[in-house]
């Protein structure tokens, strides 16, 4: 394989898509650097909180920019600034959500590249989901989900989180 050429994203720069609450804007593809690594910067709406899921191919690691961002890996949970790293390996139920009460953002290190692309076909989806609440129970979000390798799921943690937090329940 030819090295991957210098890849500049100017400060703000990056496409960006639509999820409610959680945007992402992309920064770098697993297509620029032959699959190693994606970056995607995510914004987090106050009240905001991912819902659980757990990747089968895919580490994330991610830096907190603004704000205060919880995170829980299966049994782990910690809430962190900006500054603060945390990865999330293969394999755990995690999910992400704001902490605090001003926005937050995040970046969204993926290791391999190539599930940046989830979240482009998962806007789209969103988009054309007359009832996006029960967007999980339908053939179009499970063959998604099951086409990245990803499956959700109601961990035993989540309503505690969700209650001690003040955050609104997870739509997918």
């Amino acid at each position: 394989m030819d090295a991957p050429a210098v890849k500049v994203v100017p400060p703000g720069g990056g496409d960006s898509v639509a999820i409610p609450g959680f945007g992402a804007v992309f920064k770098i593809y697993g297509s620029d650097n032959n699959g190693e690594v994606a970056i995607v910067e995510h914004p987090f709406a106050v009240g905001m909180i991912s819902a659980p899921h757990r990747h089968t191919r895919e580490d994330e690691h991610s830096l907190v920019l603004e704000g205060e961002i919880g995170f829980r890996s299966d049994a782990d949970e910690v809430v962190l600034g900006p500054g603060g790293y945390i990865t999330k390996p293969r394999g755990q139920m995690h999910a992400m959500w704001n902490a605090g009460t001003t926005p937050g953002r995040i970046v969204e290190v993926i290791t391999p590249g190539g599930f940046e692309h989830y979240f482009r076909e998962l806007s789209e989806l969103l988009a054309g989901a007359e009832h996006s609440a029960n967007l999980h129970e339908t053939p179009e979000f499970t063959e998604l989900a099951s086409r990245y390798g990803l499956t959700y799921g109601n961990p035993d943690w989540l309503d505690d989180v969700v209650a001690r937090y003040g955050l609104t329940s997870p739509t997918h």
